[in-house]
């Protein structure tokens, strides 16, 4: 499962995660000013606005809470106990890390440009943003060994390699697949959030039952898992 394409040593991406918090957390300083006393933060699936909260909240919440998971992921490593396994796809695991907190960045961006009186749709901003994210966990499951915090982690998967394994090349094909269609939900506006949230609870609940079922055959298998 490892690939020669993500041996190459990049020992600052951790440092790029923590400047897009710092970006983050930027932009909410400069233009706190300029923003109305509550923030429209919700948008219903036709893109319509429809939840606000205080400025203040509405400010802080992106930047922290991408702060603090980029402080979880760069934990995870360290306590896990199969770190041996991550290290084998650690590069394609911070470059994970670095888009995710990009993600963060844009969408809390995004909040604060559409508060700032920028005309667009967010729904449409959240759609791709996901698209690309997807597609990046689709990737991300090729290569990750097991563990017990990154991929799809069932009892049955942990239990087995060749589940693991299997369960996530699968994982990684819907992953993809679930990325495309959310795209195609860029044409179908006023439907296009289940077009992320549909396919994205059909690729968890399929993932799931295939590493039982997988289990279970093995097991049954001579020689068993």
């Amino acid at each position: 499962m490892k690939s020669v394409l993500f041996d190459m040593k990049s020992p600052h991406r951790f440092a790029l995660a923590a400047g897009l918090v710092a970006v983050s957390g930027a932009v909410s300083v400069l233009v706190a000013p300029e923003l109305p006393e509550r923030m429209v933060t919700h948008w219903n699936a036709t893109g319509e606005p429809d939840g606000t909260m205080p400025k203040s909240v509405a400010l802080a919440l992106f930047p922290t809470l991408t702060a603090l998971l980029l402080g979880m992921f760069a934990v995870i490593p360290r306590i896990d106990p199969l770190s041996e396994n991550i290290d084998e796809f650690r590069p394609l695991y911070d470059r994970f890390v670095v888009g995710f907190t990009a993600f963060m960045t844009i969408l809390h961006v995004g909040i604060v440009a559409f508060n700032l009186g920028y005309e667009f749709d967010f729904i449409q901003l959240v759609l791709v943003a996901v698209v690309s994210l997807f597609y990046f966990v689709g990737v991300l499951l090729n290569h990750a060994e097991r563990n017990w915090f990154v991929g799809i982690r069932t009892p049955w998967t942990m239990s087995s390699t060749e589940v693991w394994e299997r369960t996530h090349d699968l994982g990684a094909k819907l992953f993809k697949l679930t990325a495309a269609v959310a795209l195609v939900g860029l044409l179908f506006e006023g439907y296009a959030i289940y077009f992320i949230i549909v396919p994205a609870l059909l690729t968890a609940g399929i993932t799931f039952v295939y590493s039982y079922v997988l289990y279970e055959r093995l097991e049954n298998e001579p020689g068993g898992v």
